[in-house]
């Protein structure tokens, strides 16, 4: 009878007193099971290839059984028929880019030259709390579709940070095409999640309540952060980065270059009396380049502990610093200032992004619907007046 290499061999296999011992397939070519002295049992193949002599270990006892070593033994003897080295494979393999050398190389030659200081400290949270805990030591190639759509399901409790996830994996994978580091995009094509935008806005009451919170502040500097966030509807990055040369005062306008902007486009922010007065007020002690500045002659970098502060000062529960943004256009689009306008205000290149306000413009349809409704009742009484015959 054929000496084949079973479960029932390997559970008899005694450890040599030193060294190790090998017991071969008589079935299967170079086909056998290593055991040490300290008991490691592990499945290997001979092969001759080139001719050099090679020994590939296929994998380690429990972990594979017997049958799995046999299946996987007769699918490299088929590749070594056919050309293949699988040593020489492994080997390749071993020194191919892994998730953790895709994501160095994506910061460092990406996301710092083309992005924004808040987008890519954004891309470096999303990296280290969610993508690498899971993937870093994948190689980029070993990637699959399946392994992008279980890490996608394990955030959907926060559907727009899986999207973000899901956004990011892609475009790593979409620079590792151009490096030649793999050939498809496994990231390409996940259904998204539905995302709800937020619908918080303050209304004239609130805004008093948080005027009054700010006058309070100790840090004067910035409370007036938040109330040019408030009187231009920009993003707080935009605000806490501005420099003074930004302005023209006399003109009442705010330049914002193309690098300080999400859309990577210069910006005119037409400014209101009321931002113009903040303005000239925080000149007069204005001290470096940025009108908030920092430490270390930076700009200040964040309002989190203000906020904090103001908000519940205030009573304003669960309001985000960039619902004023959403305050801003809110209040002008139901105020009837058309679509087109708010989204040049805001900066908005893509008007589908404005119209996510669409739905505040009522009161400038109705008062639109109420004039014709005034000329209808007029014409009615007028007929009316009218003789009959």
């Amino acid at each position: 009878m054929d000496n084949l290499i079973t479960e029932k061999l390997v559970k008899r296999l005694q450890p040599p007193g030193r060294g190790n011992r090998i017991v071969y397939d008589e079935q299967i070519r170079g086909f056998g099971v290593r055991i040490t002295a300290a008991g490691a049992v592990a499945f290997i193949l001979n092969y001759r290839l080139h001719g050099r002599e090679r020994r590939f270990t296929i994998g380690r006892s429990p972990e594979l059984t017997a049958e799995m070593a046999r299946r996987e033994a007769l699918a490299l003897r088929e590749a070594l028929r056919q050309g293949h080295d699988p040593l020489a494979e492994r080997e390749r393999l071993r020194g191919a880019p892994t998730m953790a050398d895709l994501a160095e190389k994506y910061l460092r030659t990406h996301a710092q030259v083309f992005k924004r200081p808040l987008s890519l400290r954004e891309d470096r949270r999303l990296l280290t709390a969610l993508i690498l805990p899971r993937l870093a030591r994948f190689q980029v190639s070993g990637v699959t579709r399946a392994d992008v759509e279980k890490l996608h399901r394990e955030l959907a409790g926060t559907p727009v940070q899986a999207n973000r996830v899901l956004a990011l994996l892609s475009k790593m994978f979409s620079l590792a095409i151009k490096w030649e580091w793999v050939r498809d995009n496994p990231a390409r094509g996940i259904a998204k999640y539905q995302e709800q935008p937020r619908e918080r806005w303050l209304s004239g009451e609130e805004l008093a309540r948080l005027q009054t919170a700010l006058e309070k502040e100790p840090d004067q500097n910035q409370a007036d952060a938040v109330r040019l966030i408030e009187l231009t509807g920009a993003r707080k990055g935009e605000v806490l980065s501005a420099r003074w040369d930004q302005f023209d005062l006399e003109r009442g306008v705010w330049t914002m270059p193309a690098h300080t902007t999400k859309q990577k486009r210069i910006h005119h922010v037409p400014l209101s009396p009321p931002a113009l007065d903040l303005l000239h007020g925080m000149r007069k002690s204005a001290t470096g380049d940025f009108l908030f500045p920092g430490r270390k002659g930076e700009h200040l970098k964040d309002l989190k502990k203000l906020w904090a502060r103001v908000t519940q000062t205030a009573g304003l529960e669960g309001v985000h610093i960039h619902d004023l943004r959403h305050t801003f256009a809110s209040h002008l689009v139901s105020g009837g200032v058309s679509l087109a306008v708010v989204g040049s205000l805001l900066g908005h290149v893509q008007m589908r992004t404005t119209e996510r306000y669409s739905h505040l413009a009522d009161s400038a349809l109705r008062a639109a619907t109420d004039r014709f409704a005034a000329v209808y009742q007029k014409a009615k009484k007028a007929g009316a007046r009218k003789p009959k015959g």
